[in-house]
């Protein structure tokens, strides 16, 4: 008995949609409508994304490219290293709870990434699905706070750390979505682009809720370069340049114009912790110190995997790691770790900016609008066994993947 192939269109929503789920399940967790689940939600999407990505990865052709074998080969050994590392950690539950989700779980959400990045169906699916998304969660978010069930940022009566965590989340998927939605009013005609532009600055205002800087600061970075990313792989560099310059102009406006008055900006946890004790009161400059002078303590091998709270006089207190990837791979891995780390990450960045103007037609906004703010906040958050991260540089070396339906041509772009 022969079973009906799956379509391609099918193949590309079952990896797509809960691709999405589980990229951002941390920020739907954090919207008062789905805070009790009785539930964990990125469970729920991780198992229903693995069947989906068996199907499309046996129901399509792949071409790699060359580029990929250097950065994949770096993240290997920079997973290699992490085990060596753990030999010499002083630390036992940081490790412990570290290592698993930095070598087991990375590795998988790298894979995911790829695979969903590498398809254009399931791109287009999961571009999507985060751009319905971000509404959601501003929505929610705006709700909550009108409700009286959101206070600063988090849920009434909730772990402080873990709803910092759950909002920081929350503006990286609104960043998310507003490139998405730019991309998509660059990418409309006439009268069309005004919804998308509306939908833009909505989110803009949305960014401004929930109390992340780095959201905030990764969602003008993703409205500004997402689209422009478009542009320059289409060839209009002059127009990309124009969409940059229009972006700075209105972005520049519109602070401006909040700052002019207070009372504008009473409310808006994001803006009164860029202008109040916010920035003063933030703790990663001592952490960044912290790991920079245990650097010097440790080169050339590094603490050993999780062995930087320890260090550092916090304890076994995994939320105190250096909140910059590099750092943490350099403090922990010493210079084998960073040198990796570099070539993995670094090299991801460079594969998807060389790849822009070969990428299909609408590849490289969405990559970028995807990966951008993610990769941002790696620098002044998450840790090493992050598996948003870790999907995000998926995504970005999917640049040099090539998929097409077996028994048909997948033709056309991501538009």
């Amino acid at each position: 008995m022969n079973l009906p192939r799956p379509q391609a269109a099918t193949l590309a929503a079952l990896a797509g949609l809960p691709a999405a789920a589980m990229q951002f399940a941390g920020a739907l967790k954090s919207a008062p409508p789905l805070a009790n689940l009785p539930f964990d939600l990125t469970v729920l999407a991780t198992a229903a994304l693995a069947p989906g990505l068996v199907l499309l990865a046996a129901g399509s052709r792949w071409r790699a490219r060359a580029v990929l074998a250097l950065p994949l080969a770096c993240a290997g050994l920079f997973w290699l290293w992490m085990v060596v590392a753990a030999l010499w950690s002083p630390s036992r539950e940081v490790m412990a709870a570290k290592l698993p989700e930095a070598v087991l779980v990375a590795p998988a959400m790298l894979l995911a990434g790829l695979v969903v990045g590498g398809d254009p169906g399931a791109r287009r699916v999961l571009a999507g699905a985060t751009l319905a998304l971000g509404p959601l969660i501003a929505g929610s978010i705006a709700w909550g706070l009108a409700q009286g069930q959101v206070v600063l940022g988090g849920a009434v009566g909730a772990n402080p750390d873990l709803v910092r965590v759950q909002y920081q989340l929350a503006g990286l998927a609104i960043a998310c979505a507003a490139g998405l939605a730019a991309l998509r009013a660059v990418e409309a005609r006439g009268f069309w682009r005004l919804p998308w532009l509306g939908l833009t600055a909505l989110l803009g205002v949305a960014g401004l809720l929930p109390g992340g800087r780095a959201g905030l600061i990764a969602l003008g970075l993703a409205v500004a370069l997402a689209p422009a990313a478009h542009l320059w792989s289409a060839g209009r560099g002059r127009a990309a340049l124009g969409w940059l310059g229009l972006t700075l102009a209105a972005g520049g406006l519109g602070l401006a114009v909040l700052l002019a008055d207070p009372a504008r900006a009473e409310g808006l946890r994001t803006l009164e912790r860029f202008t109040g004790d916010g920035l003063a009161a933030s703790a990663r400059p001592v952490l960044w110190a912290e790991a920079l002078h245990w650097t010097g303590e440790s080169l050339p091998w590094g603490l050993g995997t999780g062995g930087f709270t320890l260090a550092a006089g916090h304890g076994e207190r995994r939320g105190l790691y250096p909140h910059n990837h590099a750092l943490e791979a350099l403090v922990e891995g010493g210079l084998p770790g960073l040198l990796l780390w570099l070539g993995a990450f670094g090299g991801g960045g460079a594969l998807l900016l060389g790849r822009l103007r070969s990428l299909p037609p609408g590849a490289a906004g969405r990559l970028v609008a995807l990966v951008l703010p993610i990769a941002l906040g790696a620098m002044v958050s998450t840790d090493l066994g992050n598996r948003m991260v870790w999907f995000a540089l998926g995504l970005a070396l999917s640049a040099g993947l090539e998929a097409e339906a077996r028994g048909a041509v997948v033709g056309g772009g991501d538009g």
